[in-house]
């Protein structure tokens, strides 16, 4: 399978689960271009059988750089007619979102519109999204202190490696039901 692995980072956690991601993927025996959204950069969701997409949580949605992403590619798929009215489903591309969080105020709550907003990109393409994956990340620089006494209790160092190797269980499953032909 040929996939996309985008993602948008700021302090490091959500790049640590896109590497995990590819390092599975490519165990796997899939070709995978993982690409962190910085200044300039263009993507053809369209040209792919699968896509992952990340982003660590900022005020309960995506990174800024990546929904200027997802706005001028729904620009440039309606211009082009890509993206009509009441979606036909593209059954041969599928999606998984997920994010980084902290959760210091109501945990995992906060995760969900991250996941959402991107899935709704991914809804309006006609593409099936198979998952919305919520990974526990520290916060980082001036925000540390946040890591201790929130919701998600003590998070500091995460991801960690317990949650890198459920991170491994779930994509190597969805890809494997991908490979088979069933639902994950």
């Amino acid at each position: 399978m040929n996939i996309l692995n985008i993602y948008f980072s700021a302090t490091g956690n959500t790049e640590k689960v896109a590497r995990k991601i590819e390092e599975v993927a490519i165990r796997e025996g899939h070709t995978v271009s993982t690409v962190p959204v910085k200044g300039g950069v263009e993507v053809e969701f369209l040209d792919y059988d699968f896509i992952f997409m990340g982003s660590g949580v900022y005020h309960w949605l995506p990174g800024k750089p990546l929904m200027k992403l997802i706005d001028k590619a729904c620009t440039g798929y309606r211009a082009s007619g890509a993206l009509p009215r009441n979606a036909p489903r593209r059954s041969h591309i599928k999606a998984v979102t997920y994010c980084t969080y902290g959760g210091t105020h109501t945990g995992i709550n906060e995760a969900y519109p991250t996941t959402q907003w991107m899935g709704q990109f991914f809804d309006h393409l006609g593409i099936e999204v198979m998952g919305a994956w919520h990974i526990v990340g520290a916060f980082h620089g001036n925000l540390e202190a946040l890591s201790v006494g929130g919701r998600m209790g003590d998070i500091r160092d995460r991801p960690n490696q317990a949650d890198l190797d459920s991170l491994t269980e779930m994509t190597t499953s969805i890809l494997k039901s991908l490979e088979e032909g069933a639902p994950a």
